[in-house]
């Protein structure tokens, strides 16, 4: 099924192409006939210029592209492709020339002259349209396959930042019910304990498919995680969440987005100072923008993050590979710490 939507996409587009092309070059000649006091019909043009240059050449293009499609490795050197030229002007530039000579009505051969002459009359358009048109099927077949391997290097690349990003995740998780352990409380405890499997199936799920979700979903992502986090915090928790619509559930973003952002504002605000927390979540729309920013205190008698920085750098990244229009700013900003990301609202 995939091959016979590859062959319609090619053929259609080929053919596109190539009816534009010969609406230009009837043009082309319609314009010069005048210019030259000559009767034409433009719609003959047309249909001349059709049937003679371009249905061979749609012929070519769609054929030389499934080709090297399905057998990349004829092109694989530079002494194969040079092959490969030499073998289509061998066989498809003769046949060519029969067809425009039998339309034409030139295929009355008398004299080893008259064979000449129609070679000479067909060889400059057969040889130029004919190495035109490889060096174009060239090209997109090079563009194409340096695209698809530029995506599957970023596929690995986004795999291997969530491969790096999970145990982060889990370790930090994991440290907040050490503390309830620690405190004795077994109850909460196993709260909590239920509630990170409910955070590790939408991380492994998220994972696994391999495929974007919706700011919605992550925001619900970090309520359960926040919920996980103040049984180790208790009241001392606080965060406002602002400029929540139903915007977010259309805006895609890669998984596990907000939650890192979080974790940092966590780690920068309870765990570095007494007291409640003061972190703010928000949304705000900016143009075709959607802007998340996550913002916590940052005085100056704070003690040093214990953190090591790799949720940032991780998020960072993997919006770039994203979308080269999302992007993640973070630092102070006055007396607040601010991380702010950027989403395109069509991805």
């Amino acid at each position: 099924m995939r091959a016979r939507w590859r062959f319609a996409k090619t053929l259609a587009s080929t053919v596109l192409l190539w009816t534009a092309i010969s609406a230009l070059g009837a043009l082309q000649t319609y314009s010069d006939n005048l210019r030259g006091g000559v009767g034409s019909h433009y719609p003959t043009l047309f249909v001349t210029w059709f049937i003679e240059y371009a249905l061979p050449l749609i012929v070519l293009s769609t054929g030389l592209s499934l080709t090297l499609t399905r057998w990349p490795t004829l092109i694989g050197r530079p002494r194969k492709v040079v092959a490969l030229l030499a073998g289509l002007v061998l066989v498809f530039q003769p046949a060519q020339w029969l067809y425009m000579a039998w339309l034409r009505g030139y295929l009355q051969i008398d004299s080893l002259d008259d064979l000449w002459r129609l070679m000479m009359k067909m060889l400059l358009v057969g040889w130029f349209s004919t190495s035109a048109t490889f060096a174009a099927i060239l090209a997109i077949h090079y563009w194409r396959h340096a695209r698809e391997r530029e995506l599957a290097l970023q596929e690995q690349r986004m795999l291997a930042l969530r491969a790096q990003l999970e145990p982060h995740f889990l370790f930090n998780a994991l440290n907040a019910i050490a503390a309830l352990v620690r405190d004795g409380d077994k109850k909460l405890a196993l709260g909590g304990i239920s509630g990170l499997s409910d955070l590790l199936r939408y991380a492994l799920t998220a994972s696994a498919s391999n495929t974007a979700t919706t700011v919605a979903a992550e925001l619900q992502f970090v309520r359960d995680y926040l919920d996980l986090q103040r049984l180790r915090y208790g009241d001392r928790l606080r965060v406002h969440i602002e400029g929540e619509s139903n915007l977010l559930h259309d805006v895609e973003c890669p998984p596990l987005l907000l939650q890192p952002l979080v974790e940092n504002a966590l780690r920068h605000d309870l765990d570095c100072r007494e007291g409640p927390s003061d972190i703010t979540l928000s949304f705000t729309q900016d143009g075709e923008t959607l802007s998340i920013r996550v913002t916590n205190p940052a005085g100056a008698g704070a003690t040093p993050n214990p953190g090591t920085g790799l949720g940032l750098a991780n998020t960072r990244d993997r919006l770039r590979l994203m979308h080269p229009a999302a992007s993640l700013q973070a630092g102070l900003q006055g007396d607040r710490f601010v991380a702010e990301v950027r989403l395109p609202l069509t991805m």
